[in-house]
């Protein structure tokens, strides 16, 4: 019998556990940073709300109306044709992103262990030169990816409930109470307020083309849509759950986090006199300055990098499970097999990615290092790519009266909602990312 996850909370955890992860607290601040602060939040917001959150209601539809993992799924419901190609290109997808993506669990991994034994947080540490260290380490990056991969494997191997639904339950909201904290002591810290503004006051001549391309992939990266995870995990959700309410649950969740990672990280680099647009290694200089203000830093500061390498964890459990189940899915191959199998290609794969700032930093791809080149095609052109395909599968050519089933399953939900939701997947989707695509051709102009 198939797994099925244990209540609609459990589903919600995990569904928020794949979403805020790294896009929310890692890689939104420096993203948010470089493409103008509350200008581009704005946008990302709309852009969750509307596209985001349809997006996630139909990947939920999509793996509970088929009860299959993603390639499966769509061969289910267009049998004979091609449309298993979007569940495919979301296997390489996700393969790819987390090629990157445990590169950057294996950092926040080493900073957790480093900060722990009392390495990090000290008098007069100089925490730009500390992050360049560990990162332009070829050692230390494989040890992470390789230690953060194991994790991963650890966990997928025990299954659903056992596995992924355990560790989302209890984590996640301890990572909310230490973020609050955080938050709390980095907005009144001196000179907080030009941060605040920077955050919260928008300055849209700060926004390009290119920026609102940045702010659809981060809405896309952070809920985990465009690449079929969350038809993989819907597919193991119960009847009884509501497919629009949970969507809407882990949405608002997502957009949360994203404001606490903002008015952690950006009051601080004001206050500091850092500049925003670090980049990826914002997150790993900013918290130690933050946390060596506050008292007990050092004990804090382990506490928070143990929860936000589990956030990170949870993220990366449903990027290796849409691979895993691609493999298991018929009930020839064991699941422990495969996963151990997959975790050891994926530390191959991701071997470029973590030497991309020292041994390959001089080897570039369009001036972009192996890291920066592969989180640019998987959130800029692969996400959006993948997110246009289901939108014209589920409205053109999934059966009509499954979806609308599926839509108001245990719910009331009104049919002006329905037909909000279909409208936005047959016109906004699909119309919203061919032109930013468009405009950051240069087709438009600047």
């Amino acid at each position: 019998m198939r797994e099925q996850w244990s209540s609609r909370i459990g589903f919600i955890m995990a569904s928020a556990g794949a979403a805020i992860g790294l896009g929310a607290i890692w890689k939104f601040p420096y993203v948010a940073g470089m493409n103008g602060g509350a200008a581009f939040f704005l946008i990302f917001i709309i852009f969750t709300l509307v596209i985001g959150l349809a997006m996630l209601i139909s990947e939920f539809i999509i793996g509970r109306g088929a009860k299959k993992e993603a390639i499966t799924a769509y061969r289910t419901l267009a049998p004979n044709s091609q449309w298993k190609l979007i569940g495919q290109l979301g296997v390489l997808g996700c393969f790819l992103l987390l090629s990157f993506y445990s590169v950057v669990g294996g950092w926040v991994f080493i900073y957790s262990m480093m900060s722990v034994t009392g390495q990090v947080i000290k008098e007069g540490a100089d925490y730009p030169a500390l992050f360049g260290s560990v990162t332009s380490s070829p050692l230390i990056t494989l040890i992470g990816l390789a230690v953060f991969l194991l994790i991963n494997v650890l966990v997928i191997s025990l299954g659903i409930k056992n596995g992924i639904e355990k560790a989302n339950k209890y984590m996640m909201p301890l990572l909310f109470i230490f973020f609050l904290i955080l938050v709390v002591r980095s907005i009144t810290l001196d000179g907080a307020m030009t941060g605040i503004s920077f955050f919260l006051n928008p300055d849209f001549s700060k926004i390009t083309g290119e920026g609102v391309l940045y702010a659809l992939g981060q809405s896309f990266f952070a809920l985990a849509v465009g690449f079929s995870c969350m038809v993989t995990y819907s597919s193991y959700l119960g009847k009884k759950v509501s497919i629009p309410a949970s969507a809407s649950s882990v949405v608002m969740m997502n957009i949360f986090v994203s404001l606490l990672a903002g008015l952690a990280i950006f009051p601080a680099v004001f206050a500091f006199g850092m500049e925003p647009t670090e980049g990826p290694g914002l997150l790993f200089i900013i918290l130690p300055t933050v946390f060596a203000q506050i008292p007990l830093g050092e004990v804090f500061f382990s506490l928070f990098l143990l929860l936000f390498l589990f956030a990170t964890l949870t993220s990366s459990f449903s990027l290796l499970e849409i691979i895993v189940s691609a493999f298991t899915e018929s009930g020839k191959r064991s699941r422990r097999k495969v996963t151990w199998i997959s975790g050891f290609v994926m530390f191959i794969a991701g071997i470029p990615a973590a030497l991309s700032m020292s041994t390959l930093s001089e080897f570039k791809i369009y001036g972009r290092t192996v890291f920066d080149a592969t989180d640019y095609l998987v959130s800029n052109m692969l996400l959006p790519l993948g997110s246009f395909l289901i939108a014209i599968f589920i409205m053109h050519r999934m059966d009509k009266a499954l979806v609308a089933e599926q839509f108001h399953l245990s719910n009331n939900i009104s049919q002006f909602w329905y037909k909000s939701w279909r409208f936005v997947m047959t016109w906004i989707v699909p119309v919203t990312i061919i032109v930013v695509y468009v405009n950051l051709l240069g087709i438009f102009g600047n």
